[in-house]
């Protein structure tokens, strides 16, 4: 864990560096990282997530909790995953729990922001979405005794492809994922035009829709090179979806944090308390564990910190072209 905060530290300072650098920031102004938020939220007490409600009225508390994870791979391979979860959800919290499969991370963030989820496990880069347009609270990620769970960017080309570096594609068919995702557009943009592939001048991003589509993409011949999260890609080749020597890995990112597990700000503080308190003390059954590549629980997340190299990544290329 520590060398994971390490690696983002160093990220961060680079992307200072860029920007024309940033001096420290004092120690009594705690307020001089400025949050993102919809005009809609409030950040009173500066953590960079939406404020609780202060009447109690619009505080709530549904018998029946709808959730979703990130739309990473097929719908229905997660909703089987998690039913063991879910389960253990409606027991341990005592109310009706239903998983609800979505099918794009935008449909996942307006369903969030639109109350219509209660609680959800958002991708990399759609957690800062979901944190600014539609006050998700992060708490939660999949992890080991020995930390969370990170992940790399990778930029994958056919095996018996030509390219051998970056520069090699310009030109090319470059698959992105969605526009919203860390790996599969945001880090993209921002590490690839550090190696000459620049986006928007040197190639224009395709976006496939996924980190599934862009695989099966370049295996398929429809783009040369893709940029997709490297979990997704290994979990493909160990249920035979795909085979790694099929590919040739041109660049590897740092690690990244994983999916996070969010809450609405607008939950009841008990209701809160209890949905976290039964995602810590839920243990993964061994499919689960194995499909999440050995994770075997649920581990405390601080958004401030964790995803602060995301949220650098994705302020910088924010008004990149496509």
């Amino acid at each position: 864990m520590e060398v994971l905060r390490k690696i983002w530290c160093g990220l961060v300072l680079v992307a200072c560096a860029m920007l024309g650098g940033v001096g420290p920031v004092a120690a009594q102004e705690p307020c001089t990282i400025k949050a993102d938020l919809a005009p809609n939220f409030t950040d009173a007490n500066c953590d960079l997530l939406a404020d609780m409600p202060t009447d109690p009225n619009a505080l709530k508390d549904p018998k029946t909790l709808v959730w979703a994870y990130t739309p990473i791979e097929d719908a229905a391979i997660y909703a089987d995953l998690f039913k063991p979860f879910t389960r253990h959800l409606a027991k341990c919290v005592g109310r009706q729990i239903v998983y609800y499969p979505v099918q794009s991370e935008i449909a996942q963030v307006r369903a969030f922001a639109n109350g219509r989820l209660h609680f959800a496990g958002f991708a990399t880069g759609a957690t800062v979405a979901a944190v600014n347009m539609a006050g998700a609270h992060p708490f939660a990620a999949k992890g080991t005794a020995e930390g969370m769970r990170g992940y790399h960017l990778i930029a994958i080309v056919r095996a018996d492809s030509p390219f051998h570096s970056l520069k090699d594609l310009a030109g090319m068919r470059i698959a992105h994922t969605t526009k919203r995702s860390n790996s599969g557009n945001h880090a993209a943009k921002f590490y690839f035009a550090q190696h000459g592939l620049e986006p928007g001048k040197d190639y224009h991003p395709i976006m496939s829709g996924g980190h599934a589509q862009s695989i099966l993409g370049v295996l398929g011949g429809d783009y040369e090179m893709a940029a997709v999260a490297s979990d997704v890609f290994v979990r493909m080749a160990e249920r035979g979806r795909i085979n790694k020597d099929d590919f040739r890995i041109l660049y590897k990112s740092p690690l990244f944090p994983t999916s996070s597990f969010a809450l609405a700000h607008d939950l009841k503080p008990g209701l809160a308390e209890k949905l976290k308190s039964c995602f810590f003390n839920f243990t993964f059954p061994q499919q689960m564990s194995k499909a999440f590549q050995g994770d075997n629980r649920f581990i405390p997340v601080h958004y401030q910190t964790d995803w602060e190299a995301v949220r650098t990544i994705v302020s910088m290329t924010r008004l990149k072209p496509d």
